[in-house]
């Protein structure tokens, strides 16, 4: 599959690019941000994937999140991609932030008119892993995934889902329990219908309490002034309680005075990268 380059700048050593390209999956155009540090120029690399939120384009953490030094430092590459479909011309995509483009949820979507385009599930688990492995320097036996708030939803389901696939995971506020929430009634309902039971596979406090497969060391940062934990969007207590009567450890921290903003991601970015370092390159 082409590739088509759209930017590159040389960052902490590396180099940060964005690609574009026809993806099968979701039938449109679609861009992915990747960082190559500078020991990709001479062998293969482990593989951390980034998830955003809603909203987000596969720019916000690139640009905000301040990761490329620590990817340099640890010979990471980081790929993060968009976050749904683009320009599919589906009528309502836009009509709301939380759902529709820029808001994809990481499932694949079950219901008409979405379920030809909206499958950002299958994309970010396996189409993309395959172009990253086919054109760059990749390890494909190291990959880890994180995210933010959706994307966080996205890398702990991804995780959970596919038991040894990634060698760690971790989350910025993440959606923990989208059955039980607001945002995750709405998307769920639209994209997978009205029957609940469809709803578990995509729920990572549902699917903590079957995991069956090896230890996964989870990392979880959760401001405490962030508005959509007060709002009762996130409810991490939900997927603590899971894990915990599962035994997959969890540490999670509630950082007193953060939000739900690309300034707390910036405050524990390396922290996150430092934790799937030690995985990706044990």
């Amino acid at each position: 599959m082409s590739l088509t380059q759209v930017t590159s700048n040389k960052c902490s050593g590396g180099y940060q690019k964005v690609f574009e390209h026809d993806s099968t999956e979701l039938k449109c155009k679609m861009k992915f941000a990747i960082y190559l540090p500078p020991k990709a120029e001479n062998g293969k690399c482990p593989v951390f994937y980034w998830l955003s939120g809603l909203t987000c384009t596969e720019q916000n953490f690139i640009t905000k999140a301040g990761s490329q030094q620590a990817a340099s430092e640890h010979g990471l590459i980081i790929v993060a991609p968009d976050t749904s479909p683009r320009g599919c011309n589906i009528e309502g995509e836009d009509e709301s932030w939380d759902f529709g483009t820029g808001a994809g949820f990481y499932v694949n979507a079950t219901q008409e008119p979405w379920k030809t385009n909206y499958r950002m599930y299958a994309y970010v688990t396996e189409e993309l892993p395959s172009l990253i492995n086919a054109n760059f320097p990749a390890d494909p036996e190291k990959m880890s995934i994180s995210g933010h708030s959706m994307g966080g939803h996205g890398a702990l389901i991804c995780a959970l889902k596919n038991p040894g696939k990634y060698k760690a995971v971790s989350a910025f506020a993440p959606i923990c329990n989208p059955m039980q929430c607001a945002w995750g009634q709405k998307a769920f309902t639209g994209y997978l219908g009205e029957d609940k039971k469809d709803w578990e596979s995509y729920d990572a406090t549902v699917l903590a309490g079957s995991y069956c497969g090896p230890q996964l060391d989870i990392l979880i940062d959760q401001g405490r002034d962030d508005q959509f934990l007060s709002a009762s969007q996130l409810l991490p207590d939900n997927l603590i309680a899971a894990c915990s009567e599962k035994k997959i450890p969890v540490v999670f921290r509630l950082q007193p005075g953060y939000d739900h903003s690309y300034y707390f991601i910036y405050s524990f970015i390396n922290d996150h990268i430092k934790h799937h370092a030690k995985f990706l390159n044990a």
